[in-house]
């Protein structure tokens, strides 16, 4: 059985989303960032991670695109265009998405105070409107990045709606308003986000 650890409040939840879309079977440790038991099988202190065999797996999105591989859901084949542009939306998303709104809560809380520079979230803000506009142009009228299939990207993104959200990013008019609250309705999605009664 898989073990997923790290708590659902953080990128974990990705990671339990896709287990329960995928309707696996694993157990929730939900050990918090810079634990004990997270720092023995990571140095950074950062989770989630994904013990396999007795072998880990770091980064949610590694963790996601191999169950997605392992388990032949969520996903296209390695080696075909599809799998090209959907691994394109994931790292569209990634350096785009992500990275802005880590930025902004390691300038939030993650830093030490006397490293943090606040004055940078009105600029992250901006950029993260502009990046999601550019996103909305590639997707289109579609119900998922890649068409009418749900596959890695999506989770990444929907889970970065409510991370938005959270962060103080607003989401513009438009296509994405409509898309986040879609995902945020699935039934994986739901039982996951239940988890985070463990933060």
């Amino acid at each position: 059985m898989y073990k997923v650890l790290g708590t659902a409040a953080t990128r974990t939840m990705r990671v339990l989303w896709m287990m329960e879309e995928l309707g696996l079977k694993y157990e929730h440790l939900p050990y918090p960032p810079r634990s004990k038991e997270i720092l023995e099988i990571n140095p950074s202190g950062k989770v989630p991670a994904l013990i396999v065999e007795d072998r880990v797996i770091l980064d949610s999105v590694a963790i996601m695109q191999f169950l997605a591989d392992k388990h032949g859901g969520l996903t296209y084949a390695a080696g075909t265009v599809e799998r090209g542009q959907q691994d394109s939306f994931t790292q569209f998303i990634n350096d785009e998405l992500d990275a802005i709104i880590w930025c902004a809560a390691r300038n939030s809380f993650i830093l030490p105070k006397e490293k943090r520079v606040p004055e940078i979230k009105d600029t992250l803000k901006w950029e993260f409107e502009r990046s999601l506009s550019f996103l909305g142009e590639r997707i289109g009228d579609n119900e998922f990045l890649m068409g009418d299939k749900i596959t890695v990207p999506d989770l990444l993104l929907g889970h970065m709606g409510g991370w938005a959200k959270v962060a103080g990013f607003e989401i513009p008019d438009g296509p994405f308003q409509a898309y986040f609250k879609r995902m945020a309705k699935r039934p994986a999605y739901l039982r996951a986000s239940a988890l985070r009664a463990d933060k």
